[in-house]
């Protein structure tokens, strides 16, 4: 396990490499424009068809949201329990973990102020290609902030990482990660499919999932500690300890003249 903890200085890298892909090459729209190309130049998926919608949208909204009150009730009201006071620690990893990395990405959402893609003139829409780094030409900023970077929904499935902390055996462990991380993609391609997102806005949410996950694994498992004011000033017995080992050491020094 803390094997995981020392990756946090890796994954940080690897994110900000991510970003730097994204935004200095065209990679987002080659695969945008493949997608585009798929639907005859229409978005393949319609994003007001009930069913798709409900799978991978609403419902899983709303899936997400009972998963997340129910570890809090569990931790809240049930902390007594055998089975969570053994794994309270994944509990409490689990449940940070999907109210921190949704919240992170609508925070930096609403900043990047980014357009999707099916908003760009690009793909029929009005708005220019912004990204993270390129800002709005002159002229050209909308008074509504646009709020497409990085992928929110699919954000709240690469939250569910944090399960990999929560079992014990690594075969448990190796099926949660996989099972989160097909769920996050899955949610991303739906988005990518519709027009909502490109592919970089997913991939950078699900690297900045694990890096909060790690994180939270880290502070949860190993908490920093603080000095006590006891532990910061000598006590007198320590302060007498000391005198007496310089007395001595000047004694032995003496001698040896």
């Amino acid at each position: 396990m803390a094997r995981l903890t020392r990756q946090i200085p890796f994954i940080l890298l690897v994110l900000l490499g991510a970003v730097l892909l994204f935004e200095y090459t065209d990679l987002n729209l080659w695969v945008q424009d493949a997608i585009y190309a798929l639907g005859g130049g229409h978005w393949p998926v319609d994003r007001d068809e009930p069913v798709a919608r409900f799978l991978f949208y609403d419902g899983v909204k709303k899936l997400y949201t009972v998963f997340a009150l129910s570890l809090l009730v569990l931790l809240l009201g049930f902390y007594k329990v055998a089975w969570v006071k053994r794994y309270r620690r994944g509990l409490v990893i689990v449940c940070l973990a999907v109210i921190l990395v949704p919240l992170t990405v609508d925070t930096i959402k609403m900043e990047s102020n980014v357009p999707c893609p099916s908003s760009l003139q690009h793909y029929g829409g009005t708005f220019p290609h912004v990204t993270l780094l390129r800002p709005w030409p002159a002229g050209t900023r909308p008074a509504d902030i646009q709020r497409c970077y990085p992928a929110g929904h699919a954000s709240g499935g690469f939250a569910l990482m944090s399960l990999f902390f929560l079992f014990k055996r690594r075969r448990n462990r190796r099926i949660a990660l996989v099972a989160a991380i097909t769920t996050g993609w899955v949610i991303g391609i739906y988005k990518m499919l519709i027009g909502d997102h490109f592919l970089g806005h997913t991939m950078i949410s699900m690297l900045l999932a694990w890096l909060l996950i790690l994180i939270v694994a880290r502070l949860v498992r190993h908490p920093v500690t603080l000095p006590t004011g006891s532990e910061l000033s000598p006590t007198p017995v320590q302060v007498r300890s000391t005198q007496q080992s310089s007395l001595a050491a000047e004694l032995t020094r003496l001698r040896g003249r």
